[in-house]
């Protein structure tokens, strides 16, 4: 019985590698391939110049700027808004409470509501009704919208984490709850929230349909939040699908984003580590 048991545990602990060996050669398949087709157009002026002739020649200079700008709007407006809930959620609210159900699943139905729904309501909420058009801000707000789920949930899933023990030891010594929030439960909680916010700035950049219809089309520079401004995923969709000889172009910009994404998650997981060796410490 004892050698069965240990066969089995032999086959899935393989299973675990190959699953692993599976995902990795994907990556790196993915990874190869954008760098065959779009490392020999990459170069300074390529990052730092605007697209021209619909983005066969120049670079993404303006495109970047339009990117990082939309995701700084969305990350300032949807931030807050998701980790207050989360610790509402998680610190005030019992889990069995009408209230907190009724959160949940509105964060649940949220979460599974296809991108393009979210273009249409920030195009008729943001765009139309509320007068900004096609623009950053338009932009950056139908995102925030969009990454509340994921922010909301894995913070609070990273809160109710926390030992309890930590909360009662901060009661013992008389510490108040906002306190003991501040200064140990949300330290014990980083990994959780940067993975939410690794995730979070992962759907946000790499967005395209809900873009078209709120921050709009135009490759230019944008000289303020109520420019319109083209995002780097959607410059790939147009480069590969609308622009005849664009495919390297593509490949190049696809490899940036990537190049990008690992950037911040390589930032992210050093500065969870970071915080988590210090509450160590401490």
């Amino acid at each position: 019985m004892n050698k069965w048991l240990l066969y089995r545990d032999s086959l899935v602990q393989w299973l675990i590698y190959l699953a692993v060996l599976a995902v990795s050669t994907v990556f790196v398949w993915i990874l190869i391939d954008l760098v065959r087709g779009g490392v020999s157009h990459l170069s300074w002026d390529f990052l730092t110049e605007s697209p021209r002739d619909a983005g066969r020649s120049g670079g993404i200079g303006s495109i970047l700027i339009s990117t990082l700008w939309i995701l700084m709007v969305a990350l300032i407006a949807a931030l807050p808004l998701a980790w207050t809930t989360a610790v509402l959620l998680a610190e005030f609210v019992p889990a069995a409470s009408r209230f907190g159900i009724a959160i949940r699943f509105s964060l649940q139905v949220l979460a599974g509501v296809p991108s393009i729904v979210f273009g249409l309501f920030g195009n008729a909420f943001f765009s139309i009704y509320l007068g900004m058009g096609f623009s950053i801000l338009s932009g950056g707000l139908t995102l925030a919208c969009m990454l509340l789920p994921i922010l909301v949930s894995t913070a609070e899933a990273g809160l109710r984490a926390v030992p309890q023990s930590y909360r009662l030891s901060t009661a013992a010594l008389g510490m108040s709850q906002t306190a003991a929030l501040v200064h140990l439960l949300l330290p014990a909680a980083a990994p959780a929230l940067a993975a939410g916010l690794l995730l979070g700035i992962g759907r946000a950049i790499a967005e395209t349909a809900a873009l078209i219809f709120t921050s709009g089309y135009v490759d230019r520079t944008p000289g303020s939040l109520l420019d319109s401004g083209r995002s780097l995923a959607l410059h790939i969709y147009d480069l590969s699908m609308n622009v005849p000889g664009g495919d390297q172009p593509a490949y190049a910009s696809a490899l940036v984003l990537v190049a990008l994404l690992l950037c911040i998650n390589i930032l992210a997981m050093k500065l969870s580590y970071d915080l988590q060796r210090r509450r160590i410490i401490l």
